[in-house]
């Protein structure tokens, strides 16, 4: 208990709150430009926390995550361009609503349904995360290489329209895990002579050359190849509010939309996209009057908002028992919290306590954040979608320069991040998944180190698998989930 409350202070400290604050404002307006999103603003915003005590460090990133949840959706009513693919469920209500002339009553309730589910999803976390790290420790390396081999498969199979294309891009990105010194030799490895690559390839230089560079030359040429939407101002119908006793009607929708999203971010892989349409589906299924839906109706909006939302919360859940992150986000996590010394998984509860619970108060403030800044700064963050992207991309990609040139001491790391940015644009010329290419990165050294570890212990004798019935059925089981997902998936898109 005296751990508790004392990871709560250090959360409520000047040190940690305003580095949240700053977060949460970060989010919203990387997130209500179309183009960048939640991710592609963490990426840039891990080289700023390398000097930042871990909580605090810890604590922007998140407040980036959860303003990221709700700025994706400005964009997406205000301009019908969804920074991200979940936010097009949104704009499904969101921008009739908008057109109508109710802009910032979709905007309210896009705000209140996204902090109400990812409230929920964090009390979620709070509650589960220490159990289910008890009985993570009781797995041992051979059910921890399963259960990552299977994850990745699934994050393959679920990511992307081709599964071969997922396992490559999965694959690719496990393969550069390896390059620098060999844990267990201390052999250099595909280091080429350099020695700036004894560390490692750095995450945040690769994470912003595929993810955010390409991204913004795709965005700049669109804007010169197309005309802009229209876009809604967020004044033209300044006195149309949603009362709060109106939101209250919301609640089956928010909190179906809210368990959704928990229960699909709890599980690798699934991400905020199928959340937010199930939940879109769920709502219409279920609803009194379901031509509604679609033509700017409330309930929609709520329903994803609070899904997409809902599933931040509940991917911290496999990342801090497991050490394994579920989505995009969660793994540029997973990368900061290398960054700062603090391994996830199951001991994490054992050995950074204190971080851990202080984490958690950081993640409630960061949602009252939200809501505090969302409701202030409806109209001025709707004055974002109003900059020319000639002036928006520019500045960004500048940051990017900037933040990997600092954070890594040289200009090797930028001329990497470049390197890097022709292999992003290429991945996604092909269609081959950044996501999954980037949790291969993060999850390929833990992998190798938990193969290495397995292949000791059995001896180095196949049959010696049969003592491990839990890790057999998850290997066994890979192959016919995998296939099971992409039957499915194709079924989905050929009705």
């Amino acid at each position: 208990m005296d751990i508790i409350v004392t990871a709560f202070l250090d959360a409520l400290s000047l040190s940690t709150f305003l580095p949240v604050v700053l977060g949460v404002v970060i989010g919203i307006v990387i997130g209500a430009i179309p183009g960048l999103n939640a991710p592609m603003a963490i990426a840039v915003a891990i080289p700023l926390t390398f000097t930042m005590a871990p909580l605090a460090a810890i604590g922007l990133l998140v407040g980036v995550m959860k303003g990221g949840g709700f700025g994706g959706a400005i964009g997406a009513i205000l301009l019908n361009t969804p920074g991200e693919p979940h936010s097009a469920a949104t704009a499904l209500d969101g921008h009739p609503m908008a057109k109508s002339g109710k802009p910032r009553r979709a905007l309210q309730t896009a705000l209140y349904s996204s902090v109400v589910g990812d409230s929920c999803s964090d009390l979620v976390l709070i509650l589960l995360a220490p159990t289910l790290a008890i009985f993570a420790l009781k797995a041992g390396p051979v059910e921890l290489a399963a259960i990552l081999i299977l994850s990745l498969t699934l994050i393959a199979s679920l990511s992307g329209r081709s599964l071969a294309k997922g396992i490559f891009a999965a694959a690719l990105g496990a393969f550069l895990a390896t390059v620098g010194v060999d844990p267990e030799t201390a052999a250099p490895r595909f280091t080429f002579g350099m020695v700036e690559l004894f560390d490692g390839l750095p995450l945040a230089a690769v994470a912003i050359g595929v993810l955010a560079v390409p991204e913004i030359f795709q965005r700049l040429q669109d804007g010169r190849e197309r005309a802009r939407p229209a876009k809604v101002s967020a004044d033209s119908a300044g006195q149309d509010s949603l009362p709060f006793r109106e939101f209250l009607t919301l609640r089956v929708p928010v909190l179906r939309g809210a368990g959704i999203g928990t229960a699909i971010g709890a599980l690798p892989g699934l991400g905020t996209t199928l959340a937010a349409f199930l939940s879109y589906a769920a709502t219409k299924r279920f609803s009194a009057a379901p031509d509604k839906l679609g033509t700017g109706a409330t309930e929609g909006i709520a329903a994803t908002e609070s899904a997409n939302s809902a599933v931040s919360g509940a991917n911290l859940i496999p990342l801090l028992t497991l050490g394994i992150p579920g989505n995009l986000t969660a793994a540029l996590l997973v990368g900061a919290f290398l960054i700062h010394g603090v391994t996830p998984g199951p001991m994490i509860f054992q050995r950074d306590a204190q971080l851990i619970y202080g984490l958690f108060a950081a993640m409630i403030m960061a949602n009252v954040m939200v809501l505090l800044v969302g409701s202030l700064g409806l109209r001025v963050f709707a004055l974002i979608v109003k900059v020319p992207p000639y002036v928006i991309y520019p500045v960004v990609l500048l940051l990017c320069v900037v933040g990997i040139y600092i954070s890594q001491g040289g200009i090797f790391a930028v001329w990497l991040m470049l390197g890097f940015a022709v292999l992003g644009f290429v991945m996604q010329r092909l269609e081959i998944s950044v996501v999954c290419f980037i949790i291969g990165l993060v999850l390929g050294p833990m992998i190798e180190l938990s193969i290495r570890q397995s292949v000791i212990l059995l001896s180095r004798s196949p049959a010696a698998i049969l003592e491990h019935p839990f890790a057999l059925c998850l290997f066994a089981a890979t192959p016919f989930v995998a296939w099971i997902l992409v039957r499915d998936r194709k079924r989905l898109s050929d009705g």
